[in-house]
């Protein structure tokens, strides 16, 4: 069984058909810029186009940086506000021809790291973080998800937690250990609230994990995503019914 994936960013959307059997993209992805502004027809333009480019004909998941719920979109980061309130399942139904399904694009991080990834034989509560331009969030309870979770929008050192703590900070000329230990004291801030078992990071800084890592304490574990960049294209394809949802 194979579906498609659309991972919709602020800057770029990006689509791959994956194996959902094995969570593998079948060819390299492809790459459209994010029309400015990110009005929702200009966007369903170009995932037209990509769908276009690939010749597909079949089950299509789309990651958006929303709180979706039953396919409506209830906030906007990186998108144009004008997405709040449209039914994006709905609309992408209709314009692309094929059952559409739609998602948080941290949920569909979060979903390719709990099915593939390294979230897949843990136990107990696993709290994925994706670590870019702000900070994405999938919380899982053995094994299943609990939707929209959006920590890193929490209230944190008088401001934002992805304000203080986002892996972006490292490319504005905070040093990577500062950036560290900023992330450690927002994982202490979030395990007095959740407690978890387990953290696992994710985004582009991942790859970095070993250099960062021993500044992180935690009572919970902490181990790098496995599939960094990657994870929104591949849990967008599996929310469509092969994946944990």
């Amino acid at each position: 069984m194979e579906a498609l994936g659309i991972d919709v960013g602020g800057s770029g959307i990006k689509a791959a058909p994956v194996d959902l059997t094995t969570g593998k993209r079948l060819v390299k992805r492809k790459r459209m810029p994010t029309p400015q502004p990110s009005l929702p027809e200009a966007m369903y333009s170009v995932m037209e186009e990509l769908v276009d480019f690939f010749g597909w004909e079949g089950p299509i998941g789309c990651a958006l940086p929303s709180v979706v719920r039953a396919g409506v979109v209830y906030t906007a980061a990186n998108i144009d506000k004008s997405w709040i309130g449209r039914n994006a399942a709905a609309d992408l139904t209709e314009r692309l021809g094929s059952p559409v399904a739609v998602l948080n694009d941290a949920d569909a991080a979060g979903i390719a790291e709990n099915t593939f990834g390294a979230a897949r034989e843990l136990e107990g509560v696993v709290l994925i973080l994706t670590l870019g331009t702000g900070i994405g969030s999938a919380l899982f309870a053995d094994g299943v998800l609990l939707p929209n979770t959006e920590f890193g929008h929490l209230e944190f050192k008088g401001g934002v937690a992805e304000h203080y703590a986002a892996a972006r900070l490292i490319a504005d000329g905070l040093d990577q250990n500062s950036w560290a230990r900023r992330l450690n004291e927002y994982l202490q801030y979030i395990e007095s609230l959740l407690a978890p078992d387990h953290f696992i990071l994710g985004g582009g800084i991942s790859k970095n994990f070993d250099q960062y890592s021993p500044l992180l304490e935690t009572r919970a574990s902490v181990r790098p995503a496995r599939f960094r960049n990657r994870a929104g294209i591949i849990g967008a394809a599996l929310a469509t019914g092969g994946g944990s949802t």
